[in-house]
């Protein structure tokens, strides 16, 4: 499967919002900055994690984003769903039903096997995913990030941060 680009700025975005969940959260461009990736695409990310309620935003001068919810609270699959959507990554089209040997619509009353199996393992991954919450990767992050680059990027993160306010 593929994912869209997006996926992981989102989830990067996000973990990098994680530690200063509740009242605290980054600008735009302080997210875009961090991860030096161009603001307008990481702003399209950042629309579709607040559409999907994981993030708030605070507009005006000091404004920016924040999580919504604990970062215990929020996984993986969540954060690729709002930026690849609903939609399943195979789709079948039927092409059994085409060509000079089709299968008549009438023979067709199980799902296709190789569309079974392609779902078989869409929900194996989503599986996987839901059981990664940003805390998670946040722990992680820190197990193997050295003393000095967490350092280097608490400081950083400190300069930048907004008040959000509310939780």
């Amino acid at each position: 499967m593929r994912m869209n680009q997006g996926v992981e700025w989102a989830i990067h975005a996000c973990a990098l919002l994680a530690p200063l969940w509740p009242q605290r959260g980054l600008s735009l461009a302080a997210l875009a900055e961090f991860h030096g990736v161009p603001g307008p695409y990481m702003a399209k990310q950042m629309q579709l994690l607040s559409k999907a309620g994981l993030v708030r935003t605070s507009r005006g001068r000091s404004g920016g984003y924040a999580l919504a919810r604990a970062p215990a609270e929020i996984n993986l699959w969540q954060i690729a769903r709002a930026i690849d959507g609903p939609e399943p990554a195979f789709r079948c089209t039927e092409i059994r039903q085409q060509g000079p040997c089709a299968t008549p619509r009438a023979e067709c009353k199980q799902a296709c096997p190789i569309a079974a199996a392609f779902a078989g393992a869409e929900a194996a991954w989503r599986g996987a995913l839901e059981g990664v919450t940003l805390a998670d990767v946040i722990a992680r992050v820190g197990e193997q990030s050295s003393p000095e680059h967490l350092m280097k990027s608490m400081t950083w993160l400190g300069q930048q941060v907004v008040e959000i306010g509310g939780s």
